[in-house]
């Protein structure tokens, strides 16, 4: 959570108009939460799937379907993007920056729309292999979404327009996510323009993230894809402590983090179970930015032999970004993406890119021209190769 402060000794009328009705729906949501906590203690309470369950959930899924060869390992659905009346421009996230990724790559010549991968929507039996059903109940509530989401609006909505307008997306979402692992080790690789909800947990969401997209990913990929090792290298602003928490005794799990430690989530607990803890500071630019990135990748080849990597490549390290608080060059950024691909390439290591957060219109720009740079370089193919 992101907190504003206003010197309160040149306040126009305006101005506190706004502070006041900003209280008040802060107070709103508070109330409509407690109470939301107390209508839950009085339901069935329970934990998430079993061993055994979440393999047959798994086994029984959708979400992994035969993808042409027509098609291009990049996924993408209209249903990614959240239009929710203006509410969803209460939180600095570009909401609609998903479909603006893939509108730049269309016009500039390295995407074919109709060789875009559209995912299903992820079930609530898909879910229920990380997410306790306490937790999923819990997101009947609209308040307690509008805490997750950190737009406090939301809690004043019925439910169900909270979840075709605010939930059903992020489940799109999830589906483009774990399809991903499958076209990565089909194709080498696969970018999943959404995703990458890093703050999210099998028991509680956060930071804007309400499901545990990577985790799910990666229990689909152990039963389905037989893959006994996989790497995260999170190189988001924040510290994923999502992931952290729901592989914190897995061995099979080995996580890189790269992150501002001054900065939303400072999650102590969850630190203790990453393998690889790159902390840098707000103000860092690029060359010492880059320049740790080639010493933390060069520790990871040496530390562990993946069988698939998750690369949770958020953009809020962009020089500007108002909460990643670093000073990270659009040039770096691709610069960045594209050590992580040869890393991956160099060792034949299947890799999933999820764009996670960034907070300025200009991310999905510096995205898209990323892509681009990794298609020149080749270290991707974008172009359809037949039907």
């Amino acid at each position: 959570m992101n907190y504003c402060r206003v010197k309160y000794d040149r306040v126009l009328p305006s101005q506190l108009g706004i502070a006041v009705k900003s209280t008040v729906l802060l107070l709103i949501t508070f109330l409509t939460f407690k109470l939301s906590q107390i209508l839950n203690r009085n339901s069935t309470m329970s934990s998430s799937s079993s061993p055994n369950d979440a393999v047959q959930r798994i086994l029984s899924s959708k979400l992994y379907f035969d993808v042409p060869i027509s098609k291009v390992p990049l996924i993408y659905s209209s249903k990614y993007d959240i239009s929710f009346l203006g509410i969803e421009k209460l939180h600095p996230f570009d909401s609609a920056k998903w479909g603006r990724i893939c509108g730049f790559l269309i016009k500039d010549g390295v995407l074919d729309k109709n060789g875009i991968v559209e995912p299903l929507e992820a079930s609530k039996n898909d879910l229920l292999v990380v997410h306790s059903e306490s937790y999923l109940n819990s997101l009947k509530y609209s308040a307690n979404v509008a805490m997750i989401i950190e737009v406090p609006p939301v809690a004043l909505f019925p439910n169900c327009i909270v979840q075709q307008k605010v939930l059903q997306p992020f489940r799109n979402q999830v589906g483009g996510t774990i399809v991903a692992a499958k076209l990565a080790k089909e194709r080498g690789w696969a970018i999943n323009v959404g995703g990458g909800f890093h703050h999210c947990c099998g028991g509680r969401g956060g930071g804007f993230c309400v499901y545990a997209d990577i985790t799910l990913c990666i229990h689909f990929a152990f039963v389905r894809l037989n893959v006994s090792r996989v790497m995260i290298i999170d190189l988001d602003a924040h510290q994923g402590n999502g992931h952290e928490t729901d592989f914190s005794n897995d061995s099979r799990v080995y996580i890189l983090d790269m992150f501002n430690p001054g900065i939303y989530p400072l999650d102590y607990e969850a630190r203790r179970y990453i393998d690889q803890k790159v902390e840098v500071v707000s103000g860092t630019r690029t060359h010492e930015y880059l320049q740790k990135l080639d010493e933390a990748l060069e520790v990871a080849a040496h530390a562990f032999d993946p069988e698939l990597i998750i690369y949770n490549a958020g953009t809020d390290i962009l020089d500007g970004d108002p909460l990643g608080r670093l000073k990270i060059s659009p040039d770096g950024i691709s610069s960045r993406d594209e050590k992580v691909f040869r890393f991956a390439r160099e060792r034949n290591i299947p890799i999933v890119m999820l764009t996670s957060g960034g907070y300025m219109k200009s991310s999905a720009r510096v995205i898209a021209d990323s892509i681009t740079n990794l298609f020149t370089k080749r270290l991707i193919d974008t172009h359809v190769t037949g039907t």
